[in-house]
């Protein structure tokens, strides 16, 4: 791998692990906020924060798969079963 490739998937990586810890952290919130948020926004929040969770979650698995495929072709292994 030259340098160029592995700086672009230095680049990759950073994003898809910033992109996942934005999700665990998510969920803890919505974990906290069942008790601690009043009851009158409790549910309305909670909605909110698990739909933006599996927007993320959808949209990190896509990429995660596509960063998987990209690395695989730039290795010079070759790909696993």
């Amino acid at each position: 791998m030259d340098l160029e490739t592995k700086e672009q998937w230095k680049w990759k990586f950073y994003r898809l692990t910033l992109q996942l810890n934005a999700i665990v952290f998510l969920a803890a919130v919505i974990v906290l906020s069942i008790f601690l948020v009043p009851t009158a926004i409790r549910i309305p929040i909670i909605l909110i924060l698990l739909v933006i969770v599996i927007y993320l979650s959808i949209t990190f698995l896509q990429k995660y798969k596509a960063a998987k495929d990209w690395l695989y072709q730039h290795s010079e292994g070759k790909k696993p079963e």
